[in-house]
């Protein structure tokens, strides 16, 4: 035992019991003795705590027990001063309210850290679950979505294989034979079940040396479809100073005659895009109106204009003249505005849609048709304008959208569901639309026909809404919808490939003030355009179908190559028997 005292484990641990033996009898330095004193590491020292007793958590803050912000306080402001304030000249600013006096120890409290700091621990940390709301990526194209959709793929063919057999099949069972082990190989033995038979097969996946299974390595191996490339940056960007930033405004149009119509302001301005020369059409500053929807007829050199006041005027673009003018076509503006070849059809904030013939002399229009109890803010004639196309899309800011159908085709006015059951009142004989589709819950401006398949439109509803549906109107039934989680502003198809273009608005997602183009049926996004800094509310095509130009209220009109060329029919073609190429 001497021994043991007298080594140098022994004389330490007589060292720690003297240390302890005089902590225990002597008083603080700088107390009175008597009451214990807490140490907070990162407040300094605490008053004496006479009870020596650890504080209910309930504790009222009012009562006289210091907390750890008064200490804080009591710090900063020093002794001298008479108000403490938490964020003094010589104190970091700490977040004070994350802890508690809890007794020898604080505590974190969760309750009341910064929301921020956990909202992105919570979505980049935690375990991803499928949203609700469809986040259009802010750079996307074709082959990060086919990667992703390969991933996905073999993702799951990994964690949740087609079968439970892996490394041969081989089962664990009690041998029946006397002999604990055998020789044979599986397939001399008939009762041997047939997936062990797989082991004779050198090329069975028990000998494979690839980390991942078979069916894996066959859709990496397999030739990928080549997908076409969109350029993200415009080729072209033009001012546009006093383009409207109003959802419920149609301001931008492209001609056949590959001639822009833009409305800025009370003026109306036309662009060409062969030579980039630019006339001003019209100007309304001696009247005080302003410009609030322009349309081209489909086939020629005639625009249309509406304007707030609810006056109508149509203009010949060759001579820059106006040739027709309709003072009171609506009691409201007119925003938006679609022709069927001379029949013309605008459709107002007064609710109604009015149907002119421009051959006519007189104002009066010979139908009206009352479908909407709000603002009327999208209208589209489906077809290219032929006298054989009388079928109507008119989206409301009541959510709704119709369909109308002028070439005498009603409905009773009893009939419920997406029928026109209480469709209004109209002007003649009590015309109800065709249908009548509720399943939108914001504004529907965005209207498209499906060139490549008759009877199908394409409708997107604003903010509230965030989708794209898809209607057969021969049967008036939904046939796909999208959620892209961005207000949708415009809708239109391609003329050379099965694809839709949309521009975005608003969202409650860091992407917004999107161009997205989609592929039809499947709904993949093919590429996802930014540039606008707001909502791209003004969308429009060129005649040839490779160009879109869009509108934004950060007044800049931008062009995009969005669609490759038209591909030549063999009608198109060169006849073989046209000889005359042929002579050398």
């Amino acid at each position: 035992m001497s021994g043991m005292k007298n080594s140098p484990f022994g004389k330490r641990l007589r060292a720690s019991h003297r240390d302890e033996d005089d902590r225990l009898t002597s008083p603080r330095r700088g107390g009175t003795g008597g009451g214990h004193q807490r140490i907070n590491s990162l407040f300094g020292v605490g008053p004496a705590d006479p009870s020596n007793s650890t504080p209910a958590l309930d504790a009222d803050p009012s009562s006289s027990t210091t907390s750890a912000f008064d200490f804080a306080s009591s710090r900063t402001a020093g002794p001298s001063s008479d108000t403490t304030t938490p964020f003094g000249a010589n104190h970091s600013p700490v977040n004070l309210g994350r802890f508690r006096d809890y007794g020898d120890r604080f505590v974190p409290s969760r309750d009341s850290g910064d929301i921020r700091t956990s909202f992105h621990l919570l979505e980049e940390g935690g375990p991803s679950t499928p949203s609700k709301n469809r986040i259009i990526p802010s750079e996307s194209d074709a082959q990060k979505e086919q990667a992703n959709s390969m991933f996905n793929s073999i993702l799951q063919t990994e964690v949740t294989p087609p079968s439970p057999v892996r490394n041969g099949g081989l089962l664990p069972s009690t041998p029946t034979r006397r002999r604990l082990f055998t020789y044979n190989s599986p397939t001399s033995n008939p009762a041997t079940p047939s997936r062990q038979r797989r082991l004779d097969d050198p090329i069975d996946e028990a000998y494979s040396m690839s980390p991942v299974r078979a069916e894996s390595r066959r859709l990496l191996e397999s030739p990928r479809r080549q997908l076409r490339s969109v350029c993200k940056t415009p080729y072209r960007v033009l001012d546009a100073p006093e383009l409207a930033d109003d959802f419920y405004l149609n301001l931008v149009d492209w001609s056949s005659t590959n001639v822009l119509g833009v409305g800025l302001g009370s003026c109306v301005y036309l662009w060409s895009a062969q030579n980039a020369h630019v006339n001003k059409l019209c100007d309304l500053t001696d009247s005080g109106d302003t410009i609030s929807s322009v349309s081209w007829v489909q086939k020629g050199t005639t625009l249309a204009i509406g304007t707030l006041s609810g006056q109508l005027q149509i203009y010949d673009a060759n001579t820059l003249t106006l040739t027709r003018t309709y003072q009171h076509a609506h009691s409201q503006r007119i925003g938006a505005l679609a022709w069927n070849s001379y029949i013309l059809s605008s459709g107002s904030r007064d609710r109604m849609v009015h149907h002119r013939d421009v051959r006519e002399p007189g104002e009066r229009p010979f139908k009206k048709c009352a479908g909407h109890r709000q603002e009327v803010c999208g209208l589209k004639w489906s077809g290219d304008g032929g006298a054989s196309n009388g079928t109507l899309a008119s989206g409301g800011n009541d959510n709704k959208v119709c369909i109308w159908d002028l070439r005498g085709s009603r409905r009773p006015s009893h009939v419920n569901g997406r029928g026109a059951a209480g469709a209004g009142n109209s002007d003649e004989a009590g015309d109800s639309p065709l249908w009548k589709f509720h399943e939108h819950t914001a504004a529907v401006k965005a209207l498209a026909w499906d060139p490549h398949v008759t009877g199908v439109l394409a409708t997107g509803g604003g903010t509230q809404d965030k989708h794209i549906r898809f209607w057969n109107v021969v049967n008036g039934t939904m046939t796909a919808e999208l959620d892209t989680g961005s207000q949708v502003c415009n809708l239109i198809w391609s003329l050379n490939s099965h694809e839709l273009v949309s521009t975005h608005g608003f969202s409650s997602t860091t992407a917004q003030n999107q161009i997205c183009i989609w592929k039809y049926p499947s709904l993949s996004m093919v590429a996802s355009l930014t540039g606008h800094t707001n909502r791209v509310l003004y969308l429009a095509m060129s005649p040839d179908g490779e160009t879109i130009v869009t509108g934004a209220g950060d007044e800049t009109l931008r062009f995009w190559n969005a669609f490759p060329r038209q591909e030549k029919n063999v009608r198109g073609r060169d006849s073989q028997l046209d000889y005359a190429h042929r002579i050398r």
